[in-house]
């Protein structure tokens, strides 16, 4: 049958269906009752329809999302074996942690399983900055994918430090920048923080988008040739439980940095577009009933999947309060493996293409960033306000608003605010602290704070317990 069944019925208008709802809401206002706002301002409606939504053009990215395994560096053979038993378990990407440099030989020993016969993507989040480190980590890998991540701003909005000085920091960022090869990934932008600390959806990608200009404004004026920053960057992201809103992050996110390209004549094409590295919040992991966080990382992980994530690193159910184990780490990474596999997420990175709802909801987060953006730049860029203490003190307020919502049952983490186990206890369970901890130092400016929702409610239940 070549002619679709729908033909044989009149199409219905946008305004008609309104018009039906309305006869069916007797007489209560269509606006007032069925309309609501987020925090952000993005409106919802009860439907789409097509002759209200435009397609917004994205470029393609590809199909196959990379499983990450992140491994901290303390011993280089640990790291070294755990690195290749994630390899053979379905990894396809490793991110090496470490607060201090490492024996690179001994680390990537045999990391790549000839038997796979797969690319392996290599990342390397260093809580240090060390030219020559990196300059060697750079020549001892040619035979890999490297994604170096580094992000002097993002050290700055964590720590409230540079890792030496503006200058000395930059410098050593011409001169990796200089050096590097095809292979490598030089910069990242970490908004994990911005969600992590409460800023709302529209604010993660308004400051993700500066945070980047930073980088690009900075190097048009510095020794670096635009051209040299092509394919550069990453982005990471964390991505929350409001499964559309996080799609729509993402997507919206991409539409805006190819916009910003154009602006400095980078065709995304040239530049190898923007490549996303997602985590799962932390900010509505809880500590009480955490088998719901393996629910929460699994609806995480899809949005990030549709979204358009190239690279995804689940955390594990008991990540903040148990050290890293086997059992956790495997979990999280056959929580991706499943979904890739045995639920055909695979090729699942352009189904949201075309969905009115999500459609809609890019849009506007897009155009909402893009006006926070443009009063960020207006008022002399990111690392001014960061400076200033602009940026951590809308964050805050964001923060407090989606606390509160949390208080008072708005904002539902079930199991914790709702529905909770009274016969659950977990004082002896505790490995790591749970909460945010408070070292007195000084910084050149207030640092972004990363805190969950349930923290004040589960040190009131531990002192009860």
């Amino acid at each position: 049958m070549k002619d679709s069944l729908f033909n044989e019925f009149n199409q219905v208008s946008a305004k008609q269906w309104k018009q039906k709802i309305q006869v069916d809401l007797k007489g209560a206002d269509y606006n007032d009752t069925l309309l609501w706002k987020t925090n952000d301002g993005i409106e919802v409606k009860p439907f789409y329809h097509h002759d209200e939504v435009e397609q917004l053009s994205l470029t393609s990215h590809k199909n196959n999302v990379a499983i990450c395994q992140s491994i901290f560096v303390s011993d280089e053979k640990t790291a070294n074996f755990l690195a290749k038993d994630a390899l053979k378990r379905g990894a396809t990407a490793i991110q090496f942690e470490a607060n201090e440099p490492f024996d690179v030989d001994m680390l990537l020993r045999n990391v790549i399983v000839s038997e796979t016969k797969q690319s392996v993507e290599i990342h390397f989040k260093l809580n240090f900055l060390s030219e020559k480190f990196l300059l060697d980590l750079i020549n001892k890998t040619p035979q890999y994918d490297i994604y170096l991540n580094i992000d002097p701003i993002g050290n700055l909005a964590k720590t409230g430090n540079w890792f030496y000085n503006q200058k000395e920091d930059h410098q050593i960022l011409d001169n990796i920048l200089n050096k590097a090869t095809e292979n490598t990934t030089i910069l990242s932008v970490d908004a994990s923080i911005y969600q992590n600390a409460g800023a709302t959806t529209v604010q993660q990608v308004a400051y993700a988008l500066a945070h980047a200009n930073e980088y690009l404004n900075y190097l048009k004026n510095s020794n670096v040739t635009l051209s040299a920053v092509e394919g550069s960057f990453q982005f990471h992201f964390s991505v929350g439980s409001n499964y559309f809103f996080e799609i729509a992050k993402l997507r919206a996110f991409r539409v805006l940095w190819q916009t910003l390209l154009d602006e400095y004549n980078l065709s995304p094409e040239a530049s190898g577009e923007s490549h996303i590295f997602i985590t799962p919040s932390l900010r509505n992991k809880t500590l009480y009933d955490y088998n719901i966080n393996m629910l929460r990382t699994t609806t995480e992980c899809m949005s990030a999947i549709l979204g358009g994530a190239d690279t995804i690193s689940n955390i594990a159910y008991d990540s903040i309060y148990h050290k890293k184990n086997e059992f956790g780490e495997r979990i999280a990474r056959n929580q991706l493996l499943i979904l890739q596999e045995e639920s055909y997420f695979k090729k699942a990175s352009h189904f949201a293409d075309g969905s009115y709802y999500i459609e809609t909801l890019t849009k506007q987060i897009a155009e909402k960033a893009l006006t926070i953006f443009k009063e960020i730049e207006k008022s002399g860029g990111f690392l001014k306000q960061l400076q200033e203490g602009t940026i951590q003190r809308k964050i805050k307020e964001s923060a407090q608003k989606e606390q509160t919502d949390f208080d008072n049952e708005d904002e539902v983490l079930l199991g914790t605010n709702k529905h909770p186990n009274a016969n659950d206890k977990m004082k002896d369970e505790l490995e790591l602290y749970p909460f945010v901890k408070m070292k007195p130092r000084k910084t050149l400016i207030k640092p972004i704070i990363p805190k969950r929702l349930a923290e004040k409610f589960e040190q009131e239940r531990l002192g009860k317990e």
